[in-house]
């Protein structure tokens, strides 16, 4: 049997391009590495410790906060999983209420969970045309807040996984002026406010506690991330005692290493290689512009709202391919891996170490693809939106997995409290939260997500045919 390195090893044979994470493509030419083994250190003489950072790894945090223009960065080792645990947990106390767009990640649940937390959802616009979330509206968390005086966090998804940007400058200051801190997963932003041609970023913008992922879209190892956080409502000392319980007692010099490397790339070659990134971006727009059928996410559906271009979403709502299929022909056909599929459109994930070559062959192949597809409103009709239901929440997902369960069949569990977490992943957003009721709606997107050949993630029985239910008292 191939052993996992030798899978590896063998994989860089095999010609696959990737447009998808890590942003450093194995871009060899560009990252040129020795042997990693001669590299691997733990926390001797000379080399600082990560959580207790006095001198060589304070510096180099404090160039990354610098960088970002934060008050305070802190390098991640376990991604941008740990950042939000310790971010939500140092910026709340057990039992708090919060605001919560229900289109988070599953860290910010399980931070939820660690800490008791009380949510309070709110859902983000949905774009009915491509079926996906977008932006929060700053109007819909003043209602809330006004409605739920209590709150004492409020927690977003800025860019979202297809690159759809919040108005974090507006929500920053409608939240603040009522003594609230923001936290925003920026995630999928870390390369955010580099060059006029992408927006600006979350911390810019004025949000208190900010995670980045420096390894979805800049050139870093997978499992590295950062922390920010700024101003007066966030104790970051405490978030920074959470990070010491959470993160590794010997974190990976090589991690960190890859950090530092990442900020001293950006910090001197970041000018260049940012504005050779957003030509080939631009270029690809204008060769997709001959596309058919296949359609570009190019523009949110509300006025004003800003979209992340380093994300290249495809719809193939309309057609007579099904976005499983089109994901798996740029693999076996074109040797593309892309980032994710979902029911009605994939994501190809770029970075600024993609090669103009990258971005060619991508385009040929959708340009090939299209050529050979046709329109069908029925599958367009099948394909119908990727949308979470709005599940009615009888308690808080503490208090539900803190309960009796029992196993029901899938088919008979609407009306019934859920007691597990169940996900597509990419890009790994809850669709059950335990505490909700199970709905007939959300029952059929199952069935159509296993018919599409997507897998649900998180439940315990992947086939699909049981569910975990709270025993009823």
């Amino acid at each position: 049997m191939e052993s996992l390195y030798e899978r590896l090893s063998s994989y860089q044979e095999e010609g696959i391009y990737p447009m998808h994470m890590p942003g450093h493509k194995r871009n060899e030419a560009l990252l040129p590495m020795p042997n990693a083994y001669s590299m691997d250190i733990t926390e001797i003489d000379g080399f600082d410790n990560l959580h207790e950072a006095e001198e060589i790894i304070k510096e180099s945090m404090e160039r990354a906060a610098r960088l970002y223009h934060s008050e305070n960065t802190f390098y991640l080792v376990n991604g941008s999983t740990v950042g939000l645990l310790a971010g939500i947990m140092g910026g709340t106390k057990k039992g708090d209420k919060v605001l919560v767009a229900r289109n988070c990640h599953k860290a910010v649940y399980n931070a939820m969970y660690l800490n008791e937390l009380d949510p309070v959802y709110l859902y983000p616009e949905f774009n009915e045309d491509f079926g996906f979330y977008e932006q929060v509206d700053v109007d819909v968390i003043q209602t809330m807040l006004e409605e739920h005086p209590d709150i004492r966090l409020v927690i977003l998804t800025s860019p979202t996984y297809e690159g759809v940007l919040s108005d974090i400058s507006a929500i920053a200051k409608a939240v603040h002026e009522r003594g609230i801190p923001l936290l925003v997963d920026e995630a999928h932003g870390a390369h955010l406010g580099f060059d006029p041609y992408f927006p600006k970023n979350a911390i810019t913008c004025g949000a208190d506690i900010v995670i980045h992922s420096v390894h979805k879209t800049m050139p870093s190892f997978t499992q590295t991330a950062l922390l920010h956080t700024n101003g007066k409502l966030v104790d970051t000392a405490r978030i920074k005692h959470y990070l010491q319980i959470l993160q590794s007692s010997s974190p990976s010099y090589l991690l960190m290493a890859s950090i530092d490397r990442c900020v001293s790339f950006i910090e001197k070659e970041g000018t260049e290689f940012f504005q050779r990134y957003a030509a080939n971006l631009q270029e690809f727009m204008e060769q997709m512009k001959q596309l058919r059928h296949l359609r570009l996410f190019s523009k949110p559906s509300r006025e004003n709202v800003e979209r992340d271009p380093s994300k290249i979403v495809v719809s193939v709502e309309g057609t007579d391919i099904s976005a499983v299929w089109l994901y798996e022909e740029l693999l076996t056909e074109y040797k593309i891996q892309l980032e994710m599929v979902s029911k009605n459109y994939v994501i190809a994930m770029t970075s600024l170490c993609d090669t103009k070559e990258g971005f060619n062959r991508l385009a040929e192949a959708l340009l090939e693809i299209d050529s050979r597809i046709a329109k069908s409103q029925s599958m367009a009709e099948q394909n119908n939106a990727y949308h979470i239901p709005e599940l009615k929440k009888v308690c808080s997902a503490y208090e539900a997995l803190q309960k009796d369960y029992e196993i029901c069949r899938m088919d008979e569990s609407a009306g019934k409290v859920c007691a597990e977490y169940i996900y597509l992943y990419p890009p790994g957003i809850p669709l059950t939260v335990p505490g909700e009721v199970l709905s007939e709606e959300l029952l059929d997107a199952f069935y159509t997500y296993k018919e599409l050949g997507l897998k649900l993630k998180g439940i315990s029985d992947l086939s699909g045919r049981t569910i975990k239910i709270v025993k009823e008292q």
